[in-house]
């Protein structure tokens, strides 16, 4: 039998891991949500949410994926046979593959933006033209759609070279530069005139502007900033050693996601403030907004590059902890070599991700409930997919897990202190199922 493979280090265990969660929720979507929900008073509840949610999901997935060093199915088999809990592994790998369908459309306009920074060309314009330029971009099928093809075949690429050499490498050389990126702007934007405001505004909890519908976005942007709930972080813990702290490290995960959230809002609000930007300027912001303050700084060549390129790191090690699901779950369920896996895995997804990037041009007239083909996959992703499968995940660990396989995990056979358990399974038995049960009734429009 051969030996499965797993991450050679615990360095790049955790980058791969932090890879895998920090994403464009992180850098785009969690500054936006701050903005909208009135910034200090958001982040408070925020980092509560990642401390009694975020944490018990994530350790429970590692606890999954470490004790069996398995796929989601195999893994589900393996810690309770006999029953059906294993057919939540399909919602996860469609969950997957409908995730890196809208997602790698996005990543391909990033990369776009990016050469468009190489070539100098996004100085010199007016808000106008930068929406011109945005709204040009997604109306052109053969750029939408050539753009994404290209993220994937790099996503593709990496996967192609294995664990060690391609996904660890990767993520290892990746998440410090983003790290190393991100800290350099925010110098930048500390520097700026009125960057005091936009701290202000950023940390000062101001608790008259957060409502319900703010405590609730918390939450959700917590669960999704952190990219649980389809198994991402399951399949990853299947590579990781006997001997790694699982407490340790998913405490480190959520610490260095959530440092990346917040460092992201100390480079952009500061900026924003500093050039007379509105701070709730929503989803447009990558694209339309921030280009156009970087022309107004010294050195906007830079910025503009340094940035972009600080989105596509984070875009890729998302996308592939995505594609290590299926890919996983075809190599030991279905028998397949890795370059098979791979190319069924690609084939699937560059179908998805076409459709989506036809959705804003071609395929425009089509409708689901109001929303384009894009809009309702990202809906469908973040709405459906990721919530069921937190509820799951939180609820199969905290009530029918046997807990010796929980006590074995944390400590590690006895070895290390469980002083975390009691917390663990409290937040999952009560704390995190009700949380997600309301976030998905909001969301959904249901309350």
């Amino acid at each position: 039998m051969t030996k499965r493979v797993g991450f050679a280090t615990r360095l790049g265990a955790i980058a791969a891991a932090v890879g895998s969660a920090v994403g464009l929720g992180n850098i785009w979507r969690f500054p936006y949500e701050a903005g909208v929900n009135g910034g200090g008073a958001f982040i408070l509840v925020y980092i509560c949410c990642i401390i009694v949610m975020g944490i018990p999901v994530i350790l429970s997935e590692f606890i999954i994926g470490r004790s069996t060093h398995s796929n989601m199915k195999a893994a589900l088999k393996k810690l309770s046979p006999g029953k059906k809990y294993y057919l939540f592994t399909y919602l996860c790998i469609l969950g997957s593959f409908v995730v890196i369908g809208f997602y790698s459309v996005v990543c391909g306009w990033i990369i776009e933006y990016l050469y468009q920074a190489v070539l100098g060309n996004l100085s010199g314009h007016t808000p106008q033209e930068y929406n011109e330029m945005f709204t040009s971009l997604v109306a052109s099928p053969w750029r939408c759609v050539g753009w994404t093809v290209l993220f994937l075949v790099l996503n593709f690429i990496v996967m192609s070279r294995g664990i060690e050499k391609g996904i660890e490498r990767v993520a290892s050389i990746m998440m410090p530069l983003l790290f190393v990126i991100l800290i350099i702007f925010c110098v930048n934007s500390l520097l700026l005139p009125g960057a005091s405001k936009g701290l202000k505004f950023l940390f000062y909890p101001d608790f008259s502007q957060l409502t319900m519908r703010g405590v609730l976005d918390a939450f959700g942007q917590a669960f999704l900033s952190l990219s649980i709930g389809i198994s991402c972080l399951v399949t990853y813990s299947s590579y990781f050693k006997d001997d790694t702290s699982l407490a340790k490290d998913a405490t480190t995960v959520a610490v260095l996601d959530t440092l990346v959230a917040i460092l992201s809002g100390v480079m952009i609000f500061p900026a924003v403030f500093s050039f007379g930007v509105e701070p709730t300027a929503g989803p447009r912001l990558i694209f339309e907004v921030l280009p156009g303050i970087f022309q107004q700084m010294t050195g906007g060549y830079i910025w503009a590059l340094l940035f972009f390129l600080l989105v596509f790191f984070a875009s890729l090690t998302s996308t592939i902890s995505l594609s290590e699901i299926p890919i996983t779950f075809l190599i030991e369920e279905h028998k397949m070599s890795r370059g098979r896996a791979i190319a069924w895995t690609a084939l699937f997804t560059f179908a998805l991700a076409v459709i989506a990037a036809l959705s804003f041009n071609v395929l425009d007239d089509i409708k689901l409930w109001g929303k384009n083909i894009f809009d309702m996959m990202d809906y469908a992703a973040s709405n459906i997919f990721m919530l069921l499968g937190g509820l799951f995940t939180a609820v199969y660990v905290g009530w029918i897990l046997d807990r010796k396989v929980i006590h074995e995990q944390i400590t590690n056979g006895g070895r290390l202190k469980g002083s975390m358990e009691p917390f663990l399974i409290f937040c999952l038995r009560y704390v995190a199922p009700v949380s997600i049960i309301f976030i998905f009734l909001y969301l959904t429009g249901i309350i």
